[in-house]
Order: structure tokens, then C-alpha cells, then sequence
């Protein structure tokens, strides 16, 4: 027998050219043959020789001599869809054999996952109450806001700009200013409560990433009240340079109402909320006023010793901190009656055309009655003044009269009396009796205050002795 094997066999396969048999003699190797073919000649050493060939199959066993080999494809792209719960992903891979004894072999494999702007800014609250005292200085801090966001990188990087509200009247970049880059809004100027207790705008936080995405929240700023308003008393007690005075009747009972002192503040809450106090003359005692009302009211009656005057002052205060207040001043004068109250306070004039047509009817019924009364009054006088004269001539005094020849006489006839002296009569030479002394008949004359005489009798004459 000549060479059997293929000469590329040669150096795993060797043939007994005698017996025939082939015996391995190079390395096998399962992972690279796993069958091998042959090619055997057989030959004679005959003249000329002969030969013939065959093939032989050789079918190659594995064993378990290799440990597992992991090999991995090249990297590539994939969308997790949630970048933002894993910022890389670790692959452990581990291969193993069913060989006895079993073979295994492992990895770790780190997979980096990339970001894109999937993520709006978000606030953590859509609306953000901010309060600022009134008279601040300008340039004050307001508030900051600050939102975050879900991205990395250019992704998350954020930047904050001002909206005015629709319902703004005025362009809110005049009232604050806000740091882009921050967040915090400063004021541009001072606030006062009594003018502006509230406004609000919007602010936009947008990230770099592409393309932008934003976000808003409402800010609300609220003006905080400082008690910088004092009270303000109202009319009729406010008018300037007037004398403010109340009458009330001596016989005023104790709680009869003399006045209601109104006043009001610009200030709000506890700033706003007022007391009356008031301040009366050493011992008089006389007056309260309610304290949340106003309202003046007399403590007690009046009693002689009781000034006829009494000056009050009044004070109004807020209960702010510091505490402001108004006064005025008031007296208070004591009347003897009812009808002597003529206040302005108290008396309301007639509108025109609040003057109905039963007001009407009822004026021209009183003067009626009047015209009535004054005309029966004049009657009555008339006939009084008549019986009067009738009585005066009904007792009218008797007239003495003189006559040629020295006699004196009397008539009733006349109201009047004419009568002579002469020169040497003397006050108490004549005394003349009027009629409502004695009776009419009976009337006397005394010539020298000691001889009487009645009607008419001739009077003696009498000469009086000179010295």
C-alpha cells in the first residue's frame, strides 16, 4: 500500500502502508473539523502495479474544551423613552456551557443614554402669593420663584422673563423687575395700599434646549397696610373754623342723645378700626360716649350746680401701631326748654318735592285757624276797650265850678275838674274827693282841711290874716 492520506492530512493522519491502519498523529480540533475526510490508495508490487482508492470518513467528537466566549455586535441607538430614570443602564452577561464540567464566562456591559428636551420647566406651584409692605423703597425684594426641570445640560438650563396680565392696566415692567437668571423680582418704585392693594402678572421660565420649551405661574402680590392715615372726622363736626355746639334741655334724662360723632380712615383692617374717646371738664361727669359708636349720650340728669356750658373734646384713634388719632371740640349748652333747641344737626329742610298736597291741606288749615284766632281776638279787644269807656263816664268825678258871686258848685256832667285859687292859697286850703270814695250824692269838699261842703254849696270865703 502506497500514501493514503491527503497531503494536507499528512500532518494529523498517519496510515501503516502494511496493515492499513491510520492513527491520528496532529492535533484535532473539534471547533474547527468537526468531520474529516480521507482519501486511501491501495497498491499491489505487480508488474505494472495496481491500484484502487476509497474514501474514509472520519466524524470528530467534541469535548468540553473550550470556556464560553461572549462577543458583543457594535454599539448602537435605541429609545428607552425615559431617559430621566436612567442615566445609564449596566449589562452583566454571563455564558455557560452544558459540558461536564460545565464552562462559563461573563460581561458587564455600560450602556450611556443620551438626553433630548422632552422636558417642559416645571414650577412647583402654579400660582405663588407674594406680600410687600406699602412705602417700601424701590428696588426691595418681592420674591424669588425658581422652577426645574427633568432634562441635563443646555436641556435644563433655564431662563425667567416677566407677562403682563391681561387684566393689568398697567405695563407690569414699570412696577418690578425680575432676574433672568435667578428669579428674583425686585419693585421699581414704592407702593401705596390706598392706591394699589393688589396686582398680579405672569412669569415664563424657558429652557435652552432645542426646541424651547416653557412654562408660567401666576404671581400675586399683595400691598400690606401700615397705619399711615390718621382718622377723619366727618361733616357736619369737620368743617374748618366752625364752633361745633349742641343744645340740650335742663331737664334731660340720664341717656338722652346729644350728638353722633362719624369719622373714617383710609387705612384697612386693625389700621382702620377706630374708638372714640372723651375728655369733659374736672367733675362734671355728665357725658359718655360710645366707643365703637360714637354717640354722645348724657350720664345722668342735670343738677343746679351743673355748668350751663359744657366744653367736650373727643378723640378719635385707630388701632394701629403707632397709634393715630383726631380730636375735636364741642359744647355743649344746657336749655332751659325744648323749644330753645335750634341745632343744624337736627333740623332737616323740606325738599320741594318731598312738600305733598296733604302738607298742603294742612298749612291752609292752620292758617285758617289762625286768621280765626287773631280775629277773635281783636273782637274781644274791641268790646273790652267799649266797656271800659262806658264805665270810666258811668263813675266819672264831679267838676267844681266857681261863680260871680264866690260860690262854688260841682256837676258830674264833665270829666274834668277847673279850679282857682288865689295867690295866698296854700296846698292844703282844698281837698276834692273823687266819686269811688264816697257815693255819687255824697261828694265832699274841705276848704283848709277843717269845713266841708256838699253839692253845691256856697263855700265861704276866707281871708287869711297877714303878719
Amino acid at each position: 500500500m502506497s500514501d493514503c492520506v491527503e497531503r494536507d492530512e499528512t500532518h494529523r493522519f498517519t496510515i501503516n502502508s502494511k496493515s492499513g491502519e491510520i492513527a491520528v498523529q496532529g492535533q484535532i480540533d473539534y471547533e474547527e473539523d468537526a468531520a474529516i475526510e480521507l482519501r486511501v490508495q491501495a497498491s499491489d508490487k505487480g508488474s505494472p502495479p495496481k491500484s484502487t482508492h476509497c474514501k474514509v470518513l472520519i466524524e470528530v467528537v467534541d469535548e468540553n474544551d473550550n470556556v464560553p466566549e461572549i462577543v458583543t455586535t457594535p454599539l448602537g441607538r435605541w429609545t428607552s423613552g425615559q431617559r430621566e430614570w436612567f442615566l445609564c443602564i449596566t449589562i452583566t452577561i454571563t455564558a455557560a456551557d452544558e459540558g461536564t464540567p460545565s464552562l462559563s464566562s461573563s460581561t458587564v456591559i455600560t450602556v450611556h443614554i443620551s438626553d433630548v428636551n422632552d422636558n417642559a420647566p416645571h414650577f412647583p406651584a402654579p400660582v405663588v402669593n407674594a406680600f410687600l409692605s406699602e412705602n417700601g423703597q424701590a428696588g426691595g425684594l418681592v420674591t424669588k420663584v425658581s422652577a426645574d426641570d427633568s432634562d441635563t445640560g443646555e436641556n435644563a438650563e433655564l431662563s425667567y422673563s416677566l407677562l403682563d396680565s391681561s387684566s393689568s392696566s398697567v405695563p407690569i415692567t414699570t412696577l418690578i423687575n425680575i432676574n433672568s437668571l435667578s428669579g428674583e423680582i425686585f419693585s421699581l418704585q414704592s407702593f401705596n395700599h390706598e392706591e394699589t392693594k393688589r396686582f398680579q402678572f405672569q412669569v415664563m421660565a424657558t429652557d435652552s434646549g432645542v426646541p424651547l420649551l416653557s412654562s408660567n405661574a401666576t404671581v400675586n402680590v399683595f400691598i400690606l397696610d401700615e397705619n399711615d392715615n390718621s382718622p377723619v372726622i366727618l361733616p357736619p363736626y369737620s368743617e374748618p373754623g366752625s364752633v361745633n355746639s349742641e343744645n340740650i334741655p335742663y331737664s334731660a334724662e340720664a341717656g338722652y342723645f346729644v350728638a353722633k360723632i362719624r369719622a373714617v380712615d383710609a387705612d384697612s383692617g386693625y389700621n382702620a378700626l377706630l374708638s372714640y374717646h372723651l375728655t369733659e371738664p374736672k367733675g362734671t361727669n355728665l357725658f359718655r360716649i360710645g366707643s365703637s359708636a360714637g354717640e354722645i349720650r348724657t350720664k345722668r340728669r342735670m343738677s343746679d350746680n351743673d355748668l350751663k356750658t359744657h366744653p367736650l373734646l373727643i378723640t378719635v384713634s385707630d388701632n394701629g401701631e403707632p397709634s393715630l388719632s383726631a380730636t375735636m371740640s364741642m359744647d355743649v349748652v344746657v336749655v332751659e326748654s325744648l323749644d330753645d333747641i335750634k341745632t343744624s344737626f337736627r333740623e332737616v329742610p323740606v325738599k320741594e318735592e318731598s312738600f305733598s298736597d296733604l302738607n298742603l291741606y294742612l298749612l291752609i288749615a292752620i292758617v285758617s285757624v289762625s286768621v280765626i284766632f287773631l280775629l277773635s281776638l281783636v273782637g274781644l279787644i274791641a268790646v273790652k276797650c267799649y266797656r271800659t269807656d262806658g264805665s270810666f263816664s258811668r263813675y266819672s268825678a264831679p267838676v267844681i265850678n266857681t261863680h260871680p258871686d264866690g260860690s262854688w258848685s260841682f256837676s258830674k256832667s264833665t270829666q274834668q275838674y277847673d279850679v282857682c285859687f288865689s295867690s295866698d292859697t296854700i296846698k292844703s286850703d282844698v281837698v276834692v274827693f273823687p266819686s269811688p270814695f264816697p257815693p255819687a250824692d255824697a261828694e265832699l269838699i274841705s276848704i283848709n282841711g277843717e269845713d266841708t261842703f256838699t253839692r253845691t254849696q256856697t263855700l265861704p270865703t276866707t281871708e287869711k290874716k297877714t303878719i
